[in-house]
């Protein structure tokens, strides 16, 4: 019998502890911490298979909790999934070049934070976000120039684009495009992850920067239209 996967969860707040923690009860082992400080000594003994962290902290952060692990040869295999209570943009940039594996919203949603921590449990191989179909003029900038291309497909954490100047892998753009059918405007930072060339050249990126409300209405927008939609109405 395999045993239970360990979830360490990393929030100052006991509230918030206690709701994630009765959240993802039924997903593996949970320890707690209630700093970064204490976080980083219950991972070196723990050894968890994920964590959940809260991204504002007194001392040390979500972020600066996150850099440590990466710096860390024996903790910087485990997927860190941070939840943040800001809007800004800035912010969620902050956590995912501090090499945070998801980034979610609070307050959080137990449907979202289940599925976003199952994501990297149940699967030796992590499996990526929900995508959606998607076929939309997205415009593309590097600081440069800027260009039309086509997006081809999106998830809550990144997107595909055909067309137009290729951009070097790990370079950053800002995109800008219109989620079809509720003409929402989306203008996020995204980091080129890989080039495709030949006949459908085009790049996968992974969004960065993106406001909280953008986010909101992106995932709900790819759930809404991804095999998950019909999964998650059935819950």
């Amino acid at each position: 019998m395999e045993s239970k996967r360990t979830i360490l969860i990393v929030d100052d707040a006991p509230m918030f502890r206690e709701l994630e923690s009765l959240f993802l009860a039924r997903s593996g082992r949970v320890v707690t911490a209630g700093s970064g400080e204490e976080a980083l000594e219950a991972a070196r003994r723990e050894h968890p298979d994920l964590m959940v962290v809260d991204a504002f902290m007194p001392g040390m952060d979500g972020a600066a909790l996150c850099r440590a692990l990466k710096a860390d040869p024996a903790l910087a295999g485990i997927p860190v999934v941070i939840l943040t209570s800001s809007d800004a943009a800035e912010d969620r940039a902050a956590a995912l070049r501090a090499g945070a594996s998801d980034v979610l919203s609070k307050p959080i949603s137990r449907v979202e934070l289940i599925e976003a921590v199952q994501r990297f449990l149940r699967y030796r191989n992590v499996r990526g976000l929900p995508r959606a179909p998607f076929r939309a003029p997205v415009r593309v900038d590097d600081g440069h120039t800027d260009w039309l291309a086509t997006a081809r497909n999106v998830s809550r954490g990144g997107i595909f684009v055909e067309g137009g100047k290729e951009v070097a892998p790990q370079s950053e753009v800002t995109l800008e495009f219109d989620l079809p059918e509720i003409g929402i405007q989306v203008r996020p930072t995204a980091q080129v992850v890989w080039v495709q060339r030949g006949e459908s050249a085009g790049m996968g990126l992974r969004f960065l920067g993106m406001d909280g409300k953008s986010a909101r209405l992106l995932d709900h927008w790819v759930h809404e239209r991804s095999a998950l939609g019909p999964l998650r109405a059935a819950r």
